[in-house]
């Protein structure tokens, strides 16, 4: 059985009766520095806590934790993800990572395309919308998710495939100088599915709840 890894960053959360449908029993929590301050709206309890602690004070729980220095390389959240890897686990789930400080929110953005290429499946959600990274294996978007985007981050993405979409697309090319797959929307009744051939996409579903 897969266990997954739930990784609670700082950044605001407006809607905490939303993120927990994406929550289960079995997940590993690990909470990063300030994400600590949403540990009892979000109703978890901690597995790891993790960070410098220049935001939140060290709880100093009965959990183990990893107090890292305030000069390194890699962010409390960044830290987290690489630690979760080493542990084994190949299913992630990132909460309290996007808003706010936009370079926060592009780094941690970056860590699911980190992921991918390692094969593992992660999954970013923040106040409006769920991120992931589409690639050959097609993803889904169904009708709770009324409008969606499709983002390059990491290059060039050929051979893109949109179906059940307003704007359908076939053997199409998205280059990070020219981002048009924006505010895409899902036909009524229909589910939409993308796939690309060459290269990876961001995929944006952004909540009815959202509007």
């Amino acid at each position: 059985m897969r266990r997954r890894c739930v990784i609670v960053g700082g950044a605001e959360i407006r809607n905490y009766q939303t993120l927990w449908d994406y929550l289960n029993p079995g997940d590993f929590n690990i909470f990063c520095d300030s994400g600590l301050s949403h540990q009892e709206a979000l109703g978890i309890e901690p597995h790891l806590i993790v960070g410098d602690f220049d935001s939140h004070p060290n709880p100093c729980l009965d959990v183990e934790t990893i107090v890292l220095p305030r000069e390194k390389d890699d962010t409390d959240t960044v830290f987290a993800v690489k630690e979760a890897v080493k542990r084994g686990f190949d299913e992630f789930l990132l909460l309290g990572a996007a808003g706010g400080r936009l370079d926060h929110t592009l780094g941690n953005v970056s860590l699911l395309l980190m992921l991918h290429r390692q094969g593992k499946r992660a999954l970013l959600v923040d106040n409006y919308s769920e991120m992931e990274i589409v690639s050959k294996a097609p993803a889904c978007i169904d009708g709770s998710f009324p409008y969606f985007s499709l983002l390059n981050i990491s290059g060039t993405a050929e051979g893109i495939t949109v179906e059940g979409a307003k704007y359908p697309l076939r053997d199409a090319e998205i280059q990070c100088t020219y981002q048009y797959g924006i505010s895409n929307e899902v036909l009524p009744g229909r589910e939409a599915r993308v796939s690309v051939e060459k290269g990876e996409l961001l995929l944006v579903r952004v909540r009815r709840d959202s509007f």
